[in-house]
């Protein structure tokens, strides 16, 4: 008993010792001398003058849904997703991806200083992915972004994505051009084409982010990746800024986009592989006034006895080739309303020009 109580104190005096010893030896250190570094590389400070340029164009946006028992008077507006967006103009028009917000019922925009306000939907193109809101806030607190150009870029040259992926505020990531001219499904499940493909990482809450160049200048509305797993694996994909300006000011202006139309009706391909005609949309029908029949496009029917009357094929407008009925209306989109266009038809084995004035899609 007495060699056990021994050892117990010899165990407590050692460990007193090693606690005396080890808070002696902390009270003694010092900190370690500094390295002052040098100059920041020339493509840091780059990376840092464009975050200083553009982040505070960058907006949060929350969607909300309302919640509350149908006895219930009490009716909350709960969060239920997130993404990103960035200021337009002054107005108060901020753009960001269509699939952001169409699942809520309402929106939230927490500006680059963390003012928050309510938004409301101006107008959207769910074809195309993009949507503006516009939000009530001082126009000094209103920074709109810098647009560039997405026609000349080339594959290889460096671009910056700045976004919320996560929920996590103002994130900035970097890579190239991984490819242009890409095409990817929209919502509706119609094709955008010409599209910028981009390995810099946009995770989920980055969409409706911008793409920047170099400058800090957009060029592009980051609106999908491709991954399994849902996180960034190295394929980005961004809607070019130049398809972006011809959509947001018709947006803003009409609260929609008004889709012209020659008010036709289009058979599938393989309508045209069966027959043996030329590549282009077979008209199978034209409404009575509308544009394709006032110009004198004839549509193929069948005669009393069921067979096939031919009828005309588009295969260009203005002199842009068309080889399917998603790129007439791809090619159309470029036009507006009450303009008139010139269509190249394919017609008893030969090719007519005919003049056509574009109305609204009914």
């Amino acid at each position: 008993m007495a060699l056990l109580c021994l050892v117990v104190l010899s165990l407590f005096a050692l460990t007193s010792w090693s606690l005396r010893a080890a808070e002696s030896e902390r009270v003694e250190a010092k900190p370690r001398a500094v390295t002052p570094r040098g100059e920041l590389a020339a493509d840091e400070r780059n990376n840092i003058d464009v975050f200083k340029l553009a982040s505070a164009s960058v907006v949060h946006i929350t969607t909300l849904q309302r919640e509350g028992g149908f006895f219930s008077l009490d009716v909350r507006e709960v969060p239920s997703g997130s993404g990103t967006g960035f200021v337009w103009d002054k107005d108060g028009d901020i753009v960001t991806n269509y699939h952001v917000i169409r699942d809520g019922e309402a929106a939230r925009v927490t500006l680059a200083d963390q003012s928050t306000y309510k938004a409301i939907l101006v107008g959207a193109f769910p074809d195309r992915d993009l949507a503006v809101l516009r939000i009530k806030a001082p126009a000094e607190k209103l920074r709109p972004i810098v647009l560039g150009r997405s026609a000349d870029l080339q594959v290889g040259q460096k671009v910056y994505a700045i976004g919320n992926p996560f929920g996590l505020d103002q994130t900035l990531t970097t890579g190239i051009v991984s490819a242009l001219g890409r095409e990817i499904e929209s919502v509706t499940r119609r094709p955008i084409r010409g599209v910028i493909q981009t390995d810099a990482a946009i995770n989920p809450g980055n969409s409706g982010g911008p793409l920047l160049d170099s400058s800090g200048r957009l060029i592009g509305v980051n609106t999908m990746i491709y991954s399994p797993s849902g996180a960034s694996a190295g394929i980005g994909f961004a809607i070019p800024v130049d398809e972006v300006n011809r959509v947001v000011p018709r947006l803003i202006r009409d609260g929609g986009y008004l889709r012209p139309s020659l008010g036709i009706s289009a058979a599938p391909p393989e309508f045209n592989r069966a027959l043996g005609l030329p590549p282009g949309v077979a008209v199978i029908g034209a409404v009575r006034g509308g544009p394709a029949n006032k110009a004198g496009v004839r549509p193929f029917m069948r005669d009393g006895l069921g067979n096939i009357v031919l009828g005309d094929v588009i295969v260009a407008v203005n002199g842009k080739t068309i080889g399917s009925y998603d790129q007439l209306l791809e090619v159309l989109e470029s036009f507006k309303v009450g303009e008139a266009v010139n269509l190249r038809v394919w017609r008893n084995r030969s090719f007519v020009l005919l003049s056509a004035t574009l109305k609204e899609e009914m």
